[in-house]
C-alpha cells in the first residue's frame, strides 16, 4: 500500500482516529512503522519485550498460550480493526509478553511506538475508550474459553467449532488441535468417530458437515 491507501485503510478500519485533528493523524501515521508479515510469522513471543501497538490492516493474528510440551491453546484471534489486549497490557504495565502471536495468512500492519500509544491514551479519549472496550470484550471471551476448557468435553467443543465454520471446513486436524488446545491424534480420532456416525465426511484438509443437527446434539449434550 502507498501512503494514501494506508491512511484510507486506517480510517476505515479504525474509525476512532477520524476524530483526530488532521495534524494529529498525520503525526500518528508518520510515527507508525509499516510491516508485511508472511503467514506463519511469529509476531510476538512469550517473555519478549513489546515493540509497539499493532494496527492490523489485513490478515489475522492467532494469540496462543504454549505449554512446554509444545501444545498450544488459542486464546483469541485479532482481526483487522481490532486490538490485541495482551499487547496493550504489556505497554501499560511495561511488561514482557505472556503469550505468542502468529500471523494467520499474510498480514499487513502498522506498529505504533510505545510512547505514541501512551500519548494517545492520555490525550485522546475516543482511543482510550476503544482500547478499554476491547479489554472488556476480550475478557468475556477468555472467561468463556476457561468455562469451555474446564467444563466441556473435547468432543463437544470440536462439534461446536465445526458448526461455527459452516458446511465446508477447510482446515487441518493439527490446526483444529491447536485451536482447541489438544493434540492432532486425539482430534483425528474424534473426527473419525464423527465420520463413522455419518455426521461429517473427511478428505484432505477438508471436513464436510453432513448432519448439523447431530453435531449440535453432541455440542449441547450435558457434560
Amino acid at each position: 500500500m502507498d501512503a494514501q491507501q494506508i491512511r484510507g485503510g486506517v480510517l476505515r478500519l479504525y474509525p476512532v482516529f477520524r476524530s483526530l485533528p488532521e495534524a494529529g493523524l498525520a503525526r500518528l501515521l508518520a510515527q507508525a512503522r509499516p510491516a508485511l508479515l508472511p503467514a506463519g510469522t511469529v509476531v510476538f513471543d512469550e517473555r519478549s519485550p513489546c515493540q509497539g501497538f499493532p494496527m492490523l490492516l489485513s490478515g489475522a493474528i492467532r494469540v496462543v498460550k504454549a505449554a512446554a510440551s509444545g501444545r498450544e491453546l488459542q486464546l483469541y484471534r485479532v482481526e483487522p480493526g481490532e486490538s490485541c489486549i495482551i499487547t496493550s497490557g504489556c505497554l501499560l504495565g511495561s511488561a514482557d509478553y505472556s503469550a505468542r502471536g502468529i500471523a494467520e495468512g499474510d498480514c499487513e500492519l502498522l506498529v505504533l511506538p510505545p510512547e505514541a500509544f501512551r500519548e494517545l491514551l492520555r490525550e485522546h479519549e475516543p482511543f482510550r475508550r476503544f482500547v478499554f472496550s476491547l479489554f472488556s470484550e476480550r475478557l468475556a471471551e477468555l472467561m468463556q474459553l476457561v468455562e469451555e476448557v474446564a467444563f466441556r468435553r473435547l468432543d463437544q467443543r470440536l462439534a461446536a467449532l465445526l458448526l461455527s465454520r459452516g458446511k465446508l471446513v477447510r482446515t487441518t486436524h493439527q490446526a483444529l488441535a491447536d485451536e482447541l488446545g489438544s493434540v492432532r491424534e486425539i482430534i483425528s480420532r474424534l473426527l473419525k468417530g464423527f465420520a463413522g456416525q455419518g455426521l461429517v465426511a473427511l478428505s484432505r484438509e477438508q471436513i464436510e458437515v453432513l448432519d448439523p443437527a447431530g453435531l449440535r446434539r453432541i455440542a449441547e449434550a450435558a457434560s
